[in-house]
């Protein structure tokens, strides 16, 4: 490097240059996830599937996300952020050209599934690098930096919809899978050209005996069983429940007794701020995502709007999201954020139980355009607190785990609104999930407001060593 490259890497460690890249890489994850919502009928109907069956094309990306995120944060932290990253693109082309040519359903699913191990690279490799490049340049934690991958990522996963739409009705359901590849390929040449290389390995060590295969099983086991369970919450499998507590327990088991689990109970228990704000994250996001699948079936099955109506009743909901994680990004402390989230939450939860199905458009979206803060909010300030609370040698692995714990709250959030709905929704199960969202949301506040294990601000401007 030159020293007028390194000068001005020092002025401004975080600059365009090394942001664009991570921060396209960390839209992937959140496009795909939502840009399928509206190719789903065609493909049923291509394939002659049931709504069940399709609904496997959500739950595969979403079970192996949630298991790697924190398996690939691992392998970033033991082999460079960078190697991982460009890895995962390749893994994200090849879905693209798979899902082209794909010939059945079970195909589709098995390409959502390798979407789901290459879109999981981005976000623990990207936190990775920022930790590297901090401390490199003695910066203190890049929270606006940080914060323009979770406005990207809720920006996109906002117009995911609107894009598959586009998509599917001018190429056909297959565009959504293809439009990977430019997306993929621009970003690779980026990270080529802007990211410096990893430092080299001092030493090189085998992945199979680093990487908790028989944990990242049991694992998967857990949230397979949980899976199989929720999908189906009207007709529940209950065998699926006792076999995900006996993985739980053997997990339990299997991870006190090695050295360097795929999860760590033992950094869990030692780093509990790092454990509250993963709990706190689960509990966040169960009711996000019940606002994220909860508010449009609603709009579409009890108010009888279409589809696309149904889009834009959520429209300010995502504008606010994004100006939450503006406001979050621009913040210093910890508590003050998490508060005002949780406080709009209940605001909006009361706001939904003064709404029935006879209400105009405009209202329900006034409505529900609350809870758009505290979805901005809890994921950048989640982020900060994942980034100052992990043990350093393991923030990889830890932001991993910060997602899988709202991929929990995601699955968490399938059980209630199918609790509440029932066979369809209606304006009685739309005022039992506000008021399910409402108590969530207070035991939050509280918990939050008395939880000593937030720093105060002016306490966060460096990580722990």
């Amino acid at each position: 490097m030159t020293t007028a490259a390194g000068s001005a890497v020092a002025a401004n460690p975080f600059g365009v240059r090394f942001l664009l890249p991570l921060a396209l890489g960390s839209c992937l994850n959140p496009i795909n996830s939502t840009m399928i919502a509206t190719a789903l009928v065609p493909i049923a109907t291509e394939f002659h599937a049931s709504v069940a069956q399709t609904g496997w094309l959500i739950a595969a990306l979403y079970l192996v996300c949630a298991v790697a995120q924190p398996t690939l944060g691992r392998i970033a932290d033991l082999v460079g952020a960078r190697r991982v990253y460009l890895a995962s693109l390749v893994l994200v082309m090849i879905a693209g050209v798979a899902g082209r040519i794909a010939p059945s359903l079970g195909w589709l699913v098995v390409v959502r599934m390798l979407l789901g191990i290459g879109t999981s690279g981005a976000y623990p490799s990207a936190m990775r690098l920022f930790r590297e490049r901090a401390d490199a340049t003695g910066s203190p934690p890049p929270r606006t930096a940080m914060g323009l991958l979770s406005l990207m990522g809720v920006a996109t996963a906002a117009v995911g919809p609107v894009l598959g739409g586009v998509l599917t009705g001018a190429f056909g359901w297959h565009a959504i899978f293809t439009v990977n590849v430019p997306l993929a390929l621009v970003t690779l040449l980026l990270v080529l050209a802007w990211i410096p290389k990893d430092p080299p390995r001092n030493e090189r060590r085998s992945l199979w005996k680093e990487l908790d295969v028989a944990g990242i099983g049991l694992f998967s086991g857990v949230l397979l069983a949980l899976m199989v369970f929720l999908l189906d919450i009207d007709h529940p499998r209950w065998i699926a429940l006792p076999v995900a507590a006996v993985c739980a327990g053997l997990l339990a088991w299997h991870s006190l007794r090695r050295a360097d689990p795929f999860i760590d109970l033992r950094m869990l228990a030692k780093h509990k701020p790092l454990s509250i704000t993963y709990l706190r994250a689960t509990l966040a996001f169960t009711v996000v995502y019940c606002v994220f699948y909860g508010f449009a079936q609603w709009v579409e099955g009890a108010g009888g709007y279409s589809a696309a109506q149904a889009g834009i009743a959520t429209l300010p909901l995502s504008i606010l999201a994004g100006v939450g994680s503006i406001a979050g990004a621009r913040t210093q402390g910890l508590r003050g954020p998490f508060l005002l989230a949780f406080a709009c939450s209940i605001a909006g939860a009361i706001a939904l139980l003064c709404i029935d199905a006879a209400s105009p458009l405009w209202l329900m979206a006034a409505a529900v355009a609350a809870f758009g803060i505290p979805q901005g909010l809890v994921s950048v300030t989640t982020q900060a607190a994942v980034y100052i609370q992990a043990p350093p040698g393991q923030i990889g692995t830890a932001s991993g785990l910060q997602r899988t714990f709202s991929y929990v709250g995601a699955m968490a959030a399938t059980a209630v609104i199918g609790a509440c709905y029932g066979h369809q929704p209606t304006d009685h199960g739309l005022h039992a999930l506000a008021a399910a969202m409402a108590g969530v949301s207070a035991l939050l506040l509280i918990a939050t407001l008395f939880d000593r294990t937030l720093p105060r601000a002016g306490d966060v401007s460096k990580p722990h060593s």
